[in-house]
Formats: structure tokens, sequence, C-alpha cells
């Protein structure tokens, strides 16, 4: 899956947003908490986790909507420490989901203490078997991306 252009998209959602919202100060460590303030969005629409509940998951919409919801920060945290790659492969190995989130966790935990090309990759890594693992292919995942990247400027051009 080629991201060059996701990057790009990105970047210019980035400068819009840091002009229309006067950002002057780095925001690194925003977007990591972000980062993982949506990867535990992701995590309660999967439902993996509660074992204490019989209610199954959200509809695979909302699912792939917060996934790619971590996908805008994913790219963003890049482009902030120059980062970006064309290539992204899905890969297709089933795990448990609660253990894969917890990995996800880790690997964005450890970036952000230390943003690397190899820590960096490592999200890249966890989200690609968290993407087989929930079904999604690089055609959903690009498809919502979009979607949501215009509903993102719509949220800014409004006020949110």
């Amino acid at each position: 899956m080629n991201l060059q252009k996701l990057f790009e998209m990105q970047a210019a959602l980035d400068a819009f947003i840091e002009k229309t919202q006067n950002i002057t100060h780095d925001v690194f460590r925003e977007k990591g908490l972000a980062l993982l303030v949506e990867l535990g969005e992701l995590a309660n629409e999967t439902r993996c986790f509660k074992f204490w509940s019989t209610k199954g998951p959200s509809a695979r919409e909302v699912i792939l909507e917060e996934f790619v919801d971590s996908i805008h920060f994913m790219l963003s945290l890049g482009i902030m420490r120059e980062l970006a790659f064309e290539e992204w492969q899905i890969t297709e190995q089933s795990h448990n989901l609660t253990e894969l989130f917890l990995r996800a966790q880790a690997d964005i935990i450890t970036f952000l203490n230390s943003p690397t090309e190899n820590t960096y990759t490592a999200i890249w890594d966890s989200y690609a078997l968290l993407a087989y693992n929930l079904g999604f292919t690089p055609e959903d995942i690009v498809r919502a991306y979009i979607a949501k990247n215009e509903e993102n400027y719509a949220r800014q051009r409004s006020g949110y």
C-alpha cells in the first residue's frame, strides 16, 4: 500500500490546522497522546477486551473510522519527525486483538520517548496486524482516510 498520497494529504491538513488554530509550539507530545486515545477508542469499539459483556463489536464502518483516526495521527507524527515512508504492507497473521492493542500501545509510547525510524516503523507494523485482524484491506483504509480527512477540514472550518 502506497502511503505517499496520505502523507501529502496529512501534511496539508496539518498545515491548515496549524494556521487555523494559530499553533506556534511543538505539539508532538499532544499528538502522541491523541494517538494513544484513538487507539483506546478503537479498542473500545471492537469490545475485544470486554470479557464481562455479551454485547458484540460496533459496526465495521465505525471500527474502520476509529482505525483511520489513528492513521491521521501516525502520519502526522511521522511528518513532524521527518519519518515518512512510501510503502506499508498489511501483515496477514492472526493474533489476539487484546494483545495487538497492548503491543500497539507499547510501540507508541516507545516511539514518543525515542522517535526513530525503527520505533516509528514498529507502530505501523502493529497497525498492519490490527488491520488484518480487523478485516481491513488497503482500499478500505485509503477510502476511509480520505473521507475522514475531508470531515476534518469541515470540522476546522466550522470551529470544531
